[in-house]
């Protein structure tokens, strides 16, 4: 195990009704003028915006408002929130929504006491100082509600790119499971599958002698693959819904990455897909990490052994470890498949012709990247490829 920090301050409010301690948890963390950043019409038809501020109106703590943030959140909204909470001595931002109201709200809070581009931040400079923030979650995916990490797309020329500091760890979090129940089952799957996908960028690691991680990770992991199912059966399971918001906390505070080496190619990779097309990131993922495992598996096939038997239920082949490698991975796809995710690029609405543009879009050039396996140019457009014509 590798030495290591670890720092998760944020304090996570979970339950039903939770909402209405809005106005309580921004008055306890010191905020005095709140911009309360949310996305489509649902929060505001639910009444989850209308209880918000009525949280915020008993705790007598003024705030405006701002809505419109689309999936894979866009640069030119944080331009106008970062606008708006300067001209309103705004000192608090509460996002509303799911990862991509809270990544927009990162954004915001970077870019408000920043004198330049917010995007610097996105470009590699390091966050130096951030308004604070916190949320109330609607949709369980990105874990974005217990980490300090944000993405934000650039509309010219549709660039999709992170950045990350302790600064952006929300200072509370109100969880309500039940604010899940209506998002449709392809929203839900989508989570369910960027959640997995958080675990498995932790999960496939050099670091050696991580038993207790390795089991964290294949929890969350076995908790995703029971519940999943539940709650594209039946919306209003509440309890499969509460384990599923919960998972995707555990996924991406990081506490099941300390310790070891991470990897975070297959985000990177599916990040050019989303950026490109517009798709859902989750959908995305599920096209993408499975290509990833094929092409990689061989770099440590008993790690992948380790997954398939540990977390799809796969019998040992010890003649042949690499059957059981592929089989774990064709039992995941397999899984992403029934809860209803694509698994290739025409399931997805992306064209084979367009992964020379992806590549470049990528932007390694001679370079490579990752923490599992380097991969370099080749190897990336070798992935895309293997993305285009996955099936079953």
């Amino acid at each position: 195990m590798l030495n290591f920090n670890f720092y998760s301050p944020t304090e996570f409010v979970f339950g039903k009704g939770r909402a209405a301690e809005a106005g309580h948890f921004v008055k306890k963390y010191g905020g005095t003028k709140v911009l309360i950043h949310y996305g489509g019409g649902s929060a505001v038809k639910s009444g989850l915006i209308d209880t918000v501020k009525k949280s915020l109106d008993d705790a007598g703590i003024p705030y405006c408002e701002l809505g419109g943030v689309k999936p894979n959140p866009r640069d030119t909204l944080v331009y106008k929130g970062i606008e708006l909470c300067r001209a309103e001595g705004v000192d608090f931002i509460l996002a509303v929504g799911g990862g991509s109201v809270i990544d927009s709200s990162k954004a915001i809070a970077v870019g408000v006491p920043y004198d330049g581009d917010f995007w610097d931040m996105y470009s590699g400079k390091p966050v130096e100082k951030a308004l604070p923030v916190a949320t109330v979650l609607t949709i369980a995916a990105a874990g974005s509600e217990g980490s300090g990490d944000s993405v934000i797309t650039k509309e010219d020329g549709m660039l999709k790119r992170g950045t990350g500091s302790d600064l952006l760890r929300p200072r509370f979090s109100i969880m309500d499971p039940s604010l899940t129940q209506t998002l449709p089952a392809y929203q839900t799957a989508c989570g369910a599958t960027d959640i997995m996908a958080h675990v498995f960028e932790r999960y496939f690691t050099n670091t050696t002698e991580v038993e207790i991680t390795d089991r964290l990770c294949e929890a969350v992991l076995l908790t995703m693959v029971k519940e999943t199912p539940r709650v594209i059966a039946d919306p209003d399971n509440y309890e499969a819904r509460a384990n599923i918001m919960w998972a995707g906390t555990v996924a991406h505070t990081n506490l099941c990455g300390v310790g070891r080496e991470q990897d975070w190619n297959s985000h990177g990779i599916e990040h050019e897909l989303s950026g490109l097309y517009d798709v859902a990131h989750g959908a995305g993922l599920a096209v993408i990490m499975p290509a990833w495992m094929e092409y990689v598996h061989g770099h440590n096939v008993m790690r992948f052994c380790q997954m398939a038997t540990r977390v799809f239920g796969c019998q040992m082949n010890y003649e042949n470890p690499e059957a059981t490698a592929l089989e774990g991975i064709r039992r995941f796809r397999s899984f992403l498949k029934s809860i209803g995710m694509p698994i290739n690029f025409t399931e997805l609405g992306a064209k084979e012709e367009d992964i020379p543009t992806l590549v470049e879009k990528f932007g390694i050039g001679d370079g490579t990247t990752g923490g599992f396996m380097k991969l370099n140019r080749n190897d990336i457009t070798e992935i895309y490829r293997i993305a285009a014509h996955a099936s079953l």
